[in-house]
């Protein structure tokens, strides 16, 4: 994500009070000339050389216009700050806000292949065995966070959602094996879309745990890839520097996936444990758009600058109109107007 092409207003209603703010001060800007009913029927230099003013200290000089054609400073800083207003109340925005459920732990689906060849005994008792017996290591270290599970053959079957019995979990792929499922092969593309249609809009990752990757699964697995973002690990069991490990890597590579070649101790499931365990999780929840971080509260701090900016010290003055109608009004210090006697 950007800055530029995510940032947007939350409330964007608010922005039609801009031009509302900048009619305003036109009008408050227009008020404070005291010669104004004169400027619209008389001409602007017969006015100007009918107007008279007397400063009361001869080393005082006039006060030059500050500003922009003549217009105080003060009155543009009032703009800017009803203008910056509009934009704090329109809610400006731009990256994500985390999900409330954020600290939740979370899910993992565990994709088990159960291939002809898992039954192979290179790996004593079998690969099927020691996945089964990594499985269960995995499920006793999250022990409490939801885990679920999704067998694999030439078919693609969903056995547990994630659930935080992490038992039941172990003890169902224990069950699991060649022999049982319906039709031999490798559908590891249909196993993940079953494994993300699942986690859903809770994010999370996915473990696969098999001992090779058949040929023919690339175009589906870029396909999968090119669909979810949904992070993946492999758990190879298999020997090193055997065809069915380079058949492992090839395919993770296709998925961007990290591969976790498998150990006679528990460092390979804790390794797993740790990596799963940092997988973001979905910023929204099912049936909800994404939550935004709303940032115009930033602006808060500037206006209370500006109001602070407005608090001048001023005296009061006496202004005489050409007509002789007489008023008080406050001015800034430097420029002091004598009383009329």
């Amino acid at each position: 994500m950007t800055f530029l092409s995510d940032f947007h207003f939350i409330r964007p209603p608010w922005l039609l009070l801009a031009p509302v703010a900048v009619w305003l001060w036109w009008l408050g800007r227009k008020s404070q000339d005291p010669l104004r009913g004169w400027r619209a029927v008389m001409d602007h230099e017969l006015l100007a050389a009918l107007t008279v003013g007397r400063i009361s200290n001869p080393s005082d000089r006039p006060a030059k216009p500050s500003g922009r054609n003549g217009i105080p400073s003060y009155f543009w800083l009032l703009l800017a700050a009803w203008l910056i207003a509009v934009v704090a109340l329109a809610g400006p925005a731009w990256r994500p806000e985390p999900s409330p459920f954020a600290d939740d732990p979370v899910p993992v689906m565990l994709v088990l292949r159960a291939g002809e060849t898992m039954d192979l005994t290179d790996l004593a008792p079998s690969r099927m065995e020691r996945a089964r017996l990594k499985i269960a290591d995995f499920a006793d270290e999250r022990k409490g966070q939801p885990l679920g599970l999704v067998a694999y053959a030439g078919s693609a079957h969903l056995v547990l959602p994630p659930t935080r019995d992490t038992s039941v979990v172990a003890t169902m792929a224990a069950e699991i094996s060649p022999a049982i499922m319906p039709r031999p092969g490798d559908d590891l593309a249909g196993a993940l879309s079953i494994a993300a249609q699942t986690l859903g809009d809770a994010g999370g990752s996915v473990v696969v745990v098999a001992d090779t990757v058949a040929e023919g699964n690339a175009s589906a697995l870029e396909q999968f890839r090119a669909q979810s973002r949904l992070p993946i690990h492999f758990l190879a069991v298999a020997r090193a520097d055997t065809p069915e490990q380079d058949a492992v890597d090839s395919a993770a590579s296709q998925l961007g996936a990290v591969v976790t070649l498998m150990t006679a101790d528990s460092e390979d499931v804790r390794s797993l444990v740790r990596s799963t365990s940092k997988a973001s999780v979905a910023i929204g929840v099912a049936g909800e758009s994404t939550r935004w971080a709303e940032a115009g509260w930033w602006l808060v701090p500037v206006l209370a600058l500006f109001s602070l900016a407005s608090f001048r010290r001023g005296t009061v003055g006496r202004i005489t109109s050409p007509t002789g109608w007489d008023g008080f009004a406050i001015r800034p210090t430097t420029l002091t107007e004598e009383p009329k006697p």
